[in-house]
């Protein structure tokens, strides 16, 4: 992956040839429990969006509108995944946090493109259930086969050109130093620390561009969720309410922790009493990436598949049929 930006390299005259990802390097007695704890968590996550995408695939019974936007959210949580843990696991084993301002250039890219477009596809997701829920009876029109294609890629699509902009106006300018980053990956905040001069153009860049794929997204998704329970609220039977309630519930946590993150992260104005608690800041910032690159990959395929009636069928029949994964 480091080879799509060696090209660039002749644009951006570097005095910096690689970083160094400081990570957790503060909590040194913490290191074998947080490796344990990190591998742990992607392992799982691993294990249930790719299970989610192989029963979506498989199972005739799952091919819905609904579930290949699922399929398309564990996809992404996969990659999104591997692009961080991999690299964190590895620098707690070795003890090596060095990375080439090309691998690092790479994974600012592809952790942004995911970022960007999970942001669109939650919002997409939140407006299939509205559908579904709200307008049951023009919903098979709709969510037809073409604009849910429609839908995903432009999700997708979005991602790419969010983070592509930014990308090319980082690469006019020169690294100078320091070459830490006090961070667990390569964070767009804590990059532009290390430019020489010019970052307040990036800066207004990445702000819009935050404010353009998180805001109105998030948005969409509360209104979509304020009518679903106003809708709910009109079923009859206390049993069904509870059981909306209880997953509409679910999926506002997740939407919340992971939009409300990327908001404080991104959009919160970075003023001179916040410039002064730099360590606090810091900190604060590791904290809320975790919530936004780690915890919701992991609460995914909980919260939005692996408690639904369909897939634990689905699972029960791919068990049955194919016995030797207990094994």
């Amino acid at each position: 992956m480091e080879s799509i930006f060696l090209f660039f390299k002749g644009v951006n005259q570097m005095s910096i040839t690689e970083f160094i990802l400081l990570g957790f390097g503060d909590l040194p007695e913490l290191l074998a429990l947080l490796f344990l704890l990190f591998l742990v968590i992607y392992i799982v996550t691993l294990a249930g969006n790719i299970l989610i995408v192989v029963l979506v695939i498989a199972d005739r019974h799952l091919h819905t509108p609904m579930y290949f936007f699922l399929g398309n959210l564990s996809c992404l949580e996969t990659c999104y995944t591997s692009t961080l843990l991999p690299r964190v696991l590895a620098s707690f084993l070795t003890g090596d946090k060095t990375i080439s301002v090309s691998g690092c250039m790479t994974q600012f890219y592809f952790v942004s493109f995911f970022a960007g477009a999970e942001c669109y596809l939650l919002a997409v997701m939140s407006y299939d259930r509205y559908l579904a829920i709200c307008k049951p009876l023009h919903y098979g029109t709709l969510m037809n086969a073409r604009f849910c294609l429609q839908l995903a890629a432009g999700s997708w699509i979005n991602g790419f050109l969010a983070v592509i902009i930014v990308i090319f106006l980082m690469l006019q300018l020169t690294f100078c130093g320091p070459n830490e980053i006090d961070h667990f990956y390569c964070e767009s905040t804590e990059m532009l620390n290390l430019y020489c001069n010019g970052t307040n153009q990036i800066e207004l860049v990445i702000t819009i561009l935050a404010a353009i794929f998180t805001l109105p997204p998030f948005v969409l998704t509360m209104m979509s969720y304020v009518c679903i329970i106003v809708t709910i609220l009109r079923i009859s039977s206390t049993t069904g309410r509870q059981k909306a309630f209880s997953t509409c519930s679910s999926h506002l946590i997740v939407v919340t922790i992971f939009y409300g993150t990327l908001i404080i992260v991104y959009l919160l104005p970075k003023t001179n009493t916040l410039r002064e608690l730099n360590k606090t800041l810091s900190v604060l910032n590791k904290v809320l990436s975790l919530c936004y690159t780690v915890l919701t990959p992991l609460v995914n395929p909980l919260i939005y598949s692996l408690r639904n009636r369909e897939v634990k069928e689905a699972l029960s029949k791919a068990v049955i049929k194919y016995p030797f994964f207990l094994t």
